[in-house]
């Protein structure tokens, strides 16, 4: 059954194919010496980032939840793979930073990316090692309210943040976890609906995956769209135990994710 909104079975087959094709490409290409060195750790990190577009292809066309987490220790292995080549390029050339994307939570292309990350990670219950790798690529402790509790859940002791790095759109999110029990529910599904209008922001500072699908900007025939996804939820839920009985079957609730064993929630 196909989960996303948008897409039929060709567009979402053809996808996963040309993902997985790209990436084993680019797998073989990071085994020879670069032809450009200095770009050589955002091209790996790239390839880390094609993971997750693979794990959400596979999802929205409707693969079992059971496939996913592989990608996951993929992911992962690669962006270890691209912070050791930028670390030692820019040692050597003595460069601040060799990639093109901010790795700090305070920037919302990035928060948004490990929350996505840390959201998978719970609930398809990656083993503790892969955990741990991946808690020390995210960083940040002690910087972020929400995802601090987030991961706190798996992470005995782990220093909570003061302050909420993204209020818009996730106080909302907040405010559903921090609610009443009777509240929690009709909470959660109010920032659902916020949540991709409450992620725009100016062309500058636009997600990398904001305007994948858009029949205007970037329609779907341009075949970058793998589903606007709210992993976000799906942890608050694992995490926190919400309610989530007014999300199943809006378009960006992968409910799924928590039912593994069916019935689907997208045809609700």
């Amino acid at each position: 059954m196909i989960r996303a909104p948008w897409g039929d079975e060709k567009y979402w087959h053809e996808g996963i194919v040309l993902v997985q094709s790209e990436i084993d490409d680019m797998r073989d290409l990071i085994k020879r010496p670069s032809v450009n060195p200095m770009y050589e750790g955002q091209f790996v990190f790239d390839l880390s980032k094609d993971h997750l577009n693979l794990l959400f292809r596979r999802y929205s066309g409707g693969v079992s939840v059971g496939e996913l987490a592989p990608l996951i220790s993929g992911l992962i292995e690669l962006w270890e793979l691209s912070n050791r080549v930028s670390d030692e390029i820019c040692a050597q050339h003595n460069l601040k930073t060799c990639r093109d994307w901010h790795f700090d939570l305070a920037n919302l292309e990035h928060y948004n990316y490990c929350f996505w990350l840390i959201g998978l990670a719970l609930v398809l219950e990656i083993p503790d090692d892969q955990w741990s790798r991946l808690l020390a690529l995210v960083d940040g402790e002690g910087r972020d309210v929400l995802l601090d509790r987030v991961i706190a859940s798996r992470q005995q002791g782990r220093i909570i943040g003061a302050k909420l790095l993204h209020p818009k759109p996730y106080a909302l999110l907040l405010d559903a976890i921090d609610a009443k029990q009777d509240q929690q529910a009709h909470l959660l599904r109010k920032f659902l609906d916020n949540w991709y209008i409450g992620l725009a922001r100016e062309e500058r500072d636009e997600l990398w995956w904001y305007i994948f699908g858009d029949p205007v900007k970037h329609p779907l025939e341009m075949g970058s769209y793998f589903g606007r996804w709210c992993v976000e939820a799906v942890a608050a839920v694992k995490t926190f135990g919400l309610d989530d009985s007014l999300c199943l079957g809006h378009e960006h609730y992968p409910g799924d994710l928590l039912r593994p064993d069916g019935p689907s929630t997208h045809g609700c």
